[in-house]
C-alpha cells in the first residue's frame, strides 16, 4: 500500500470522530420530542433538509425529510437506512437517527456538513485549484468508495459533483453523500440497474448490463475530467444524446484546458473511462496509482477555472429547474418554507 499521507490527516487527528450508531427507525414516535428544527439547508426531488439540534445533547445535525407517498418509497428509505448503518467511515456521510410516524414522510437525522458542495468550493475566487488539490480530494473519494466496495459491499451508483461535500468551509476534508440509489452488492450475483445521472453514468448502466464496484470508478473518471478542465466529456444536447455518447465511449484531451495537465493525471482519467468495466481501475488500484499515491510530480501551477465555473453554474440552474418540474408534477401542496409543524 502507498505511504502517502493526506494533508487532511492532521486536521482529523485533532477532532473526535463522529459517534458510531446502529440506527433503527423509530416508528410512531414524535420527532419534535427528540429534535428542534431550525433553518432550511437545501431541497430537492426527495423533499427538504433542515438544520436541527438534538434536545438531550445539544448536538447539531441535519434532518432530511423524504416523501414516502407510495409503499415503494418507504422500502427505498428503509434500504437507505440499512446501507448507511453499514457505512461508518470518515469519508462517508453518517446516519444518526431515523423516524417514521406513518404519514407521507420519513425523516433521516444526519451528520451536519457545513462546507457545501466541493465544486462550489473550488470555483471560489479565493481557492487556488491545482493538481495537488485535485489529488487530495480524489484520494478521499477513492478511500470512501474503497470502504463501500470492499468492506460494506455497497455500490453508490449516483456519484456526481453534487454528492461530494466539504466537511467545513476552510478544511480539505470531503464527504460522499446521498445513498438513495445505493445498492448492496453480492459478487456472486448479477446486479443490473437503470438509473443515475446521464452525464456521470457508466456504459453498463445505460446498456442495462451487469454493474459492479468499477461502475462507480467510471463516475470518478468523469468527475476528475471535469475538475481538471471544466469540460464534461460526454455531455450532449439532450439526455438521450449524452447517454449515446457514453455508450460510444469517445472522448479526448484535445482541448487547450489539458495543455498544462500532467501525464499522470491524464493516465488516471484514461484508466477510469474504459468502456469494459473489468479493465477499469478499481478503488484499490486507484489509491496506488502514481497520480494519487505520491506527492512528487504534481504541478503547482493553478488550473484555469473559467470553464469549471460555467459548468457549475449550468448544473446549478439545471438542478433548480428539475426540482421545480418535479414538485409541479407531484402537485405538492407543501412549500417547505417553514419546518413542518
Amino acid at each position: 500500500m502507498s505511504t502517502f499521507v493526506s494533508e487532511v490527516d492532521e486536521e482529523e487527528r485533532n477532532e473526535a470522530p463522529f459517534e458510531r450508531r446502529e440506527v433503527v427507525i423509530k416508528k410512531g414516535e414524535d420527532l419534535k420530542a427528540f429534535y428542534k428544527l431550525h433553518d432550511e439547508l437545501g431541497r430537492g426531488k426527495f423533499g427538504v433538509v433542515y438544520k436541527c439540534t438534538e434536545i438531550q445533547s445539544g448536538k447539531e445535525l441535519a434532518a432530511k425529510f423524504i416523501r414516502t407517498q407510495r409503499k415503494e418509497d418507504r422500502i427505498d428509505v428503509q434500504r437507505e437506512v440499512d446501507i448507511m448503518t453499514k457505512l461508518q467511515h470518515p469519508r462517508l456521510l453518517q446516519l444518526y437517527d431515523a423516524f417514521d410516524d406513518g404519514s407521507k414522510e420519513m425523516v433521516l437525522i444526519l451528520e451536519l456538513i457545513r462546507g457545501g458542495e466541493l465544486f462550489e468550493r473550488v470555483i471560489d475566487d479565493d481557492f487556488v485549484l491545482t493538481e495537488k488539490a485535485c489529488t487530495i480530494f480524489l484520494r478521499q473519494i477513492c478511500e470512501g468508495l474503497a470502504y463501500m466496495h470492499y468492506v460494506a459491499l455497497v455500490l453508490h451508483l449516483d456519484l456526481k459533483p453534487e454528492n461530494i461535500l466539504c466537511l467545513t468551509k476552510t478544511g480539505n476534508r470531503i464527504k460522499i453523500i446521498d445513498f438513495g440509489l445505493a445498492r448492496f452488492y453480492d459478487p456472486t450475483k448479477k446486479l443490473q440497474v437503470l438509473f443515475g445521472t446521464p452525464e456521470f453514468v457508466a456504459p453498463e448502466v445505460v446498456n442495462f448490463d451487469q454493474v459492479g464496484p468499477r461502475t462507480d470508478m467510471w463516475s470518478v473518471g468523469v468527475i476528475t475530467y471535469v475538475l481538471l478542465s471544466g469540460l464534461s466529456p460526454f455531455m450532449g444536447d439532450s439526455d438521450a444524446e449524452t447517454m449515446a455518447n457514453v455508450t460510444k465511449c469517445k472522448w479526448d484531451f484535445e482541448d487547450e484546458s489539458f495543455d498544462k495537465v500532467s501525464d499522470e493525471a491524464k493516465d488516471f482519467v484514461s484508466q477510469c473511462l474504459v468502456k469494459d468495466r473489468t479493465k477499469r481501475l478499481d478503488t484499490k488500484e486507484a489509491l496506488n496509482h502514481r497520480w494519487l499515491a505520491t506527492k512528487e510530480a504534481k504541478t503547482e501551477s493553478a488550473l484555469d477555472k473559467k470553464k469549471l465555473k460555467r459548468f457549475v453554474i449550468k448544473r446549478r440552474w439545471q438542478k433548480l429547474f428539475y426540482t421545480y418540474i418535479f414538485l409541479r408534477r407531484m402537485g405538492a401542496t407543501m412549500t417547505f418554507d417553514d419546518p413542518p409543524k
